[in-house]
């Protein structure tokens, strides 16, 4: 009996690259999606379901970590392996708290990745894409905006990390140590308020989406969204 070879999803848009990587990857043993766009990734996982995806930070169309936290929103927890030219502490951190699982700098061996991506697939358990309806708001962080039904609104860069997270733990209570991590870089001075200012800001764009979501603050803790 043949093994079911493991998928493999590269977010890449050198195609140099992303072609030297899938014939790496395929003579590996691992069956090798490509595409070349964070947005190409959001528009056709719920249709496959890879096992792993190797998602290169800086995409054409946004970050990759902001690909990564609309994946996690949308409750697909394939396990994420960044690809990066950036290796500072500060980088690697924002890429962890995004939803990532693994950090490769380039350049890389293409050895090393395999073996990143076979750790990473013995440690994952099944995951099972939630499918998005027109009832169900959607990131895209493309342009860093929400979607519900037929609205849309515009959110800066760090309300859409605290946004996504939140909506990545829907119904769960998030620290605010957790959401200054996510929407400010290691290091950045963050006054108490600010997350604060930042929470009212996003409830006031949530305002604008009929039956949207709502933030609920829990005193002394954290936030929640429902």
């Amino acid at each position: 009996m043949s093994r079911v070879k493991p998928r493999v999803a590269i977010v890449e848009d050198d195609a140099e690259l992303r072609d030297l990587v899938r014939r790496g990857l395929s003579e590996e043993g691992f069956s090798v999606l490509t595409y070349a766009t964070g947005g190409e990734l959001l528009s056709s996982v719920d249709d496959s379901s890879p096992d792993v995806l190797v998602v290169d930070i800086g995409l054409p169309d946004g970050d990759g970590r902001d690909v990564c936290q609309a994946l996690r929103a949308r409750g697909i927890a394939t396990p994420v392996l960044f690809l990066t030219a950036r290796d500072a502490l500060p980088d690697r951190l924002a890429g962890f708290r995004s939803g990532g699982d693994d950090y490769l700098t380039k350049p890389f061996a293409i050895a090393e990745l395999a073996e990143r991506v076979r750790a990473l697939v013995r440690r994952a358990g099944p995951s099972a894409p939630r499918m998005a309806s027109d009832t169900e708001p959607v990131l895209d962080p493309g342009t860093h905006s929400l979607r519900l039904g037929d609205t849309r609104i515009v959110l800066t860069p760090t309300e859409y990390r605290l946004l996504a997270t939140l909506m990545q733990h829907q119904g769960q209570v998030v620290r605010r140590r957790t959401l200054v991590g996510v929407g400010w870089p290691h290091g950045a001075v963050v006054h108490d308020n600010m997350l604060d200012a930042f929470i009212v800001r996003l409830r006031r764009k949530l305002g604008r989406l009929p039956d949207g979501p709502s933030i609920e603050t829990v005193r002394g803790v954290g936030y929640s969204i429902q």
